[in-house]
């Protein structure tokens, strides 16, 4: 999985590392834009907020302008919980909002200046070296898993055999948002012929797997079992659903946690091709 997404359970809470480093630095950026608004007695917390939320809205608006065409309701535009954001049009939205606030509230430059300065160090230190991990090449994991018939394999074999790229999506059937995407992935797996699915079971049976499949998802391919969750150990995952993409020779290439959409399976099947 990739670094920034590798998730952190806080109790019932499960966070990314990025957003725990997007965290940090707001948090950075709200004491520093404090400190230097004291001496000119204006507030700038409003603003650093207005700041993440216009920036939030503009990487969501132009990730749905990217992949309209896999958005089928106003309802699936607005979910972001599928976690379908572009960086570029976040900057260039919050980078416009600075600009229009630098020009309408003058005597708040400083201290936005100073608080977006330091909340870009904090990240630039802190996520920086963790997305220099993320471009290296980094093979898939070599965990031992099973079919619902109890034979044997692993995902390099498959790869090997096939010689496509291949999705790999770590599920339960006690998941909600795994239930949710079933769907997506059934789609995907008839439309894609050059991309191989797999959806490795964390923790169950195989007799509950196949009662599940039966009533909810007759037509998914490729169901592997991972009873000690092998998988979601050597992949630092700490929540379910999560995607994994792996390109033709084994190696990641992006990764995905939560539910995906069809929007955001699209990015990662993107990547692939």
């Amino acid at each position: 999985m990739s670094v920034l997404n590798q998730t952190v359970a806080l109790g019932p809470l499960v966070l990314s590392i990025g957003q725990i480093l997007l965290v940090l630095a707001l948090a950075v950026a709200l004491v520093a834009g404090g400190l230097a608004a004291r001496r000119s007695g204006v507030r700038v917390s409003d603003s650093l907020f207005s700041l993440v939320l216009v920036g939030l809205v503009g990487a969501r608006l132009l990730f749905v302008v990217h992949y309209w065409e896999s958005f089928d309701s106003l309802w699936g535009v607005v979910d972001i919980r599928d976690g379908g954001f572009d960086p570029l049009g976040g900057v260039v939205a919050g980078l416009a909002y600075l600009v229009w606030r630098f020009w309408r509230v003058p005597q708040q430059r400083r201290a936005l200046t100073t608080a977006v300065v330091a909340g870009g160090i904090v990240w630039g230190v802190t996520a920086g070296p963790l997305l220099v991990i993320d471009q290296q090449s980094r093979s898939a994991p070599e965990v031992a898993v099973s079919t619902l018939e109890g034979e044997r394999t692993d995902l390099l074999s498959l790869i090997d055999e096939t010689g496509q790229p291949v999705v790999v999506n770590l599920w339960a059937t006690w998941c909600p948002a795994c239930q949710q995407e079933k769907p997506v992935f059934e789609q995907a797996q008839e439309r894609e012929d050059g991309v191989k699915f797999v959806f490795v079971n964390q923790g169950e049976d195989a007799g509950r797997v196949q009662g599940y499949l039966e009533e909810h998802a007759p037509s998914l391919e490729n169901i592997l079992m991972d009873p000690h969750q092998r998988w979601s150990d050597a992949t630092g995952t700490r929540g379910l659903p999560a995607t994994f993409f792996y390109d033709e020779h084994g190696q990641l290439v992006d990764s995905h946690t939560g539910q995906v959409s069809s929007a955001s399976l699209e990015r990662g099947l993107e990547r692939l091709r």
